[in-house]
């Protein structure tokens, strides 16, 4: 019989107990605690019962604890088989996937797995199945994300300079207020809500055959449902809703009102005084809408009728309130077009509105509920640019 191989010298039964109770992988205390058999004096035999394994198994964990200490003793891992895909070639996909695809050479708009698996192919003469291409860009850090619209006309260069500029035009309207004034960053926008409404994604079941599911309670593998439905109105009543935020501080002011002019603004603008805080000036950053600065003659109602407003009047700002506007075709800078969507998604999409009157009445519902939960206008509202500063 071949004589024992000790163990190293620099740790004890004690220690390895100690290791054992802090470890989270249970085979590494399991080894820990055969080998403190050792460390007491006990035979390779007894380690061998302690372990549940052979002799020849202990003796391995000895040579791997000898070598390595500790981390000898952990658990391995499989490294699976080779890639397909090398570094290169990885770096090549990310920089495709990145540029997007280009119409007249790809044939296509978008990239999807299967164009991609066959980029691939017709690249470096590599078979890739969808779902081990749809792997490597989430190792890359890909996801499918919903694009942003941008105007195809938009200055980004106006864009970077007003987000590099905005503290120091912050700071020059401190300079003209009170010492000591309170600035409070708004963002105000409008929306037009109606009868011909949205339909947003949901969740539906990928049924087998007849509405049948498989004995394990799962649709049958590869089995497609059929698109799920949702009633869609196709009458054209709308209303509008003119909504603002301060997202440091989670508040928000809102109206909903039948036409979009300056004298409906002059209202909202009285509406987000009164919101902000005793003492304090809102800086409200909006879009460059000619309701915004100028008067301009009230569209027809949304009822059909003629419903003008009592007077087209000029734009009247309150004291403390002074208006900061967005480069033209920016829509991105403003985060209320998030709120909007936000709206849209979780109250007022997938409905069928009687009335004029039932959709004011939601619209108010839905803003009422967005004001009544400041976090959510936080989450939405907060931007680098305007708060990180």
């Amino acid at each position: 019989m071949a004589t024992p191989i000790p163990l190293r010298s620099d740790f004890d039964s004690t220690a390895l107990r100690r290791m054992a109770r802090v470890t989270k992988d249970a085979d590494q205390a399991r080894r820990f605690l055969a080998l403190a058999r050792i460390y007491d004096g006990g035979s390779r035999t007894e380690a061998a019962t302690i372990g549940s394994v052979t002799l020849q198994i202990v003796r391995d964990w000895v040579v791997r604890f000898n070598a390595q200490g500790p981390n000898g003793l952990l658990t391995g891992r499989s490294p699976g088989s080779r890639p397909k895909l090398g570094d290169e070639q990885r770096q090549a996909l990310a920089r495709m996937v990145e540029s997007g695809p280009i119409p007249a050479i790809h044939g296509v708009v978008r990239w999807r797995r299967k164009d991609l698996a066959h980029w691939i192919f017709e690249e470096f003469g590599i078979s890739l199945d969808e779902t081990t291409v749809g792997r490597e860009l989430k190792a890359l850090g890909f996801a499918k994300l919903s694009a942003r619209p941008r105007h195809h006309a938009q200055n980004e260069l106006k864009v970077d300079a007003f987000e590099k500029n905005f503290p120091a035009e912050l700071a020059a309207i401190q300079a003209r207020l009170p010492r000591g004034t309170e600035i409070e960053v708004w963002f105000q926008d409008e929306a037009r809500r109606g009868q011909k409404n949205k339909i947003t994604r949901r969740w539906a079941e990928l049924a087998r055959g007849h509405g049948e599911r498989s004995s394990t309670g799962w649709p049958a593998e590869g089995k497609r449902g059929t698109r799920p439905s949702a009633p869609q109105d196709q009458r054209t009543m709308w209303t509008y809703i003119f909504g603002a935020i301060c997202p440091k501080k989670g508040k928000g002011a809102g109206l909903v009102m039948p036409y979009c002019d300056t004298g409906a603004m002059n209202r909202h603008l009285t509406e987000i005084s009164a919101t902000v805080d005793p003492g304090a000036h809102a800086v409200l950053i909006l879009d460059q809408a000619g309701w915004h600065a100028t008067p301009n003659s009230p569209p027809a109602s949304p009822t059909g009728y003629a419903c003008w407003s009592l007077k087209p009047a000029p734009l009247t700002v309150p004291d403390n309130i002074t208006l900061l506007f967005l480069p033209p075709r920016a829509p991105e800078l403003n985060p209320q077009e998030n709120v909007w969507q936000f709206m849209r998604d979780t109250w007022l999409s997938n409905r069928i509105f009687a009335d004029y009157n039932d959709i004011v009445g939601r619209c108010c519902e839905a803003w009422n509920k967005l004001v009544e939960q400041p976090w959510i206008i936080m989450s939405i509202g907060l931007r680098d640019w305007a708060h990180a500063f």
